[in-house]
């Protein structure tokens, strides 16, 4: 559908989707990408917003303003370009791609099946629509930090580390809400009573729960990714983990300065070496999408990626845009 609204070419200042004069401002990197196309989800629609390479680029930044558009804005990208896997070129402008710098994702169910190469040939064009199978990037307001931070000793820290979920989600844990940040919340006496100084959360960045490919051999059930090592939005709370969906980012921070205010640190485990996309035969959920030569480390034939992780794929962090 044809978006009615009013756009301008916007700057290429801060990265991701920010509030700005009565609209938002969207900007995103991409060096290889010969198009880029804004995709907005509003009540049952989606409008696609093509981004003029004259107008709305500047170097390798793509940027646009879009009148009108609020917080809890729905998007996605799609990004049009040379698809050549030995040359290390992935684009897909029929994968709907998250966007690296969005605060919040929808709390959806992925279909990974639906974001990965055709089975018979790895290096195949995948002619398959995404958008109706993957979460959607949401629109959220810039967040200023919480507070100073508390700085307690080292030496005299006591850190207590623990997973969200795991930490309150059985009923023995007596919380309102289990499994959740407010739950966390709700057992900061307890910590105290443990003289905690510091918690050390398991990774609360969104990756997909169901991307675990195993079974449990004796029922059958597909097993989930439960740890949450394997990030696809770094800067994005995990939406599960929130009580009411989309505002994951409000409670995140809550937490944050719930913990704080009993004088007890809050350590994030960041996993900065890989992502939730995996190797040739992985899903395109994002950084594969938007520039796969640059955000991944790839062998000498740019046809698969090197694995110093483990996990798939290594993430560039040679690269100064990707740090």
């Amino acid at each position: 559908m044809i978006l009615k609204r009013n756009t301008t070419p916007g700057f290429p200042s801060s990265f991701g989707a920010n509030l700005s004069n009565g609209g938002v401002e969207f900007v995103i990197f991409s060096r290889h990408a010969k198009s880029v196309t804004l995709v907005i989800f509003e009540n049952n629609s989606s409008y696609e917003v093509p981004l003029d390479p004259v107008y709305n680029k500047t170097g390798d930044i793509w940027h646009i303003w879009v009148e009108g558009l609020k917080e809890g804005t729905r998007y996605g990208y799609r990004m049009d370009g040379l698809f050549d896997p030995d040359k290390g070129h992935r684009f897909n402008k029929n994968k709907l791609l998250l966007d690296p710098y969005a605060r919040c994702i929808t709390d959806e169910k992925w279909d990974l099946s639906m974001t990965r190469p055709p089975q018979h040939n790895i290096f195949a064009f995948s002619e398959i629509d995404s958008a109706p199978y993957v979460p959607k990037s949401i629109v959220m307001n810039r967040v200023e930090p919480v507070n100073r931070h508390l700085n307690h000793p080292l030496e005299k820290s006591v850190i207590y580390e623990l997973h969200v979920k795991g930490f309150t989600f059985h009923e023995s844990s007596g919380v309102r809400h289990p499994g959740t940040y407010s739950g966390l919340i709700e057992k900061i006496p307890y910590l105290k009573e443990l003289g905690v100084t510091a918690v050390e959360l398991l990774p609360i960045q969104e990756f997909d729960e169901f991307d675990n490919i195993f079974k449990n051999p004796e029922t059958g059930e597909q097993l989930k990714n439960y740890w949450g090592y394997n990030t696809i939005a770094f800067f994005a709370p995990k939406s599960s983990y929130a009580v009411n969906k989309g505002s994951q980012l409000k409670e995140f921070i809550e937490l944050v300065k719930a913990m704080h205010a009993a004088d007890i640190e809050v350590i994030l485990d960041v996993v900065f070496n890989h992502t939730g996309e995996g190797d040739h035969q992985g899903p395109t959920l994002s950084f594969k999408g938007i520039d796969n030569s640059i955000y991944y480390m790839l062998d000498e034939e740019k046809q698969f990626y090197k694995n110093y992780s483990g996990c798939g794929n290594t993430f560039n962090c040679n690269h100064p845009f990707v740090r």
